[in-house]
């Protein structure tokens, strides 16, 4: 697969690949995030000293070998009224062959919170992996107990599937995840 253009924009967001002038807005973004709202809100990191401009660069640079392997691909969503960065998706191929499969998972930084940005971002996010990755299936894995992830997979037409029990090894055990899905439609 080539190297796809991975840009798309909705009627109040872009989303595209982080560039390293985005630094300066992503590094204020995390800065400005409020506590943690709730338990799976990382909410206002305590010590932004590591996040320097150089490990910015490496860290996008990462991103980008990932999608020229078709491994991983991330993307910043930002509000195309401002180009304030409110969050990101980010997609992981699980199995291409006859398949076709990936996984995404999605983040707003929570001082955007209840504004729909992430229903709008995770609406779009779809659009690119069915047309641009050529992606069948798209799953969202959510903690059972996530309950404002659950209503976005909702209200972004996801359907649910199935729990897994013991699907994720989180905080030294064996955790239940919820599986939201769309198929591509033809």
């Amino acid at each position: 697969m080539d190297f796809p253009n991975l840009q798309i924009e909705t009627e109040r967001l872009i989303l595209r690949p982080y560039k390293k002038e985005d630094y300066l807005n992503w590094y204020t973004q995390f800065d400005n995030r409020l506590p943690s709202q709730y338990k799976y809100d990382d909410g206002r990191p305590l010590n932004m000293s590591s996040s320097t401009e150089d490990w910015f660069i490496e860290w996008i640079k990462g991103f980008d070998q990932s999608a020229k392997k078709d491994d991983m691909y991330i993307l910043g969503i930002f509000r195309k009224e401002d180009g304030v960065n409110v969050g990101k998706v980010e997609f992981f191929t699980i199995l291409r062959m006859d398949y076709q499969w990936a996984m995404m998972g999605y983040s707003i930084h929570n001082q955007f919170w209840n504004n729909g940005y992430g229903t709008e971002a995770v609406g779009a996010a779809t659009e690119i992996v069915f047309s641009t990755l050529d992606f069948h299936r798209i799953e969202l894995h959510i903690n059972v107990d996530n309950k404002p992830s659950i209503k976005l997979a909702e209200r972004a037409g996801y359907l649910f599937e199935c729990e897994r029990k013991a699907f994720s090894y989180e905080d030294d055990k064996w955790t239940d995840f919820l599986i939201y899905y769309k198929n591509r439609s033809y």
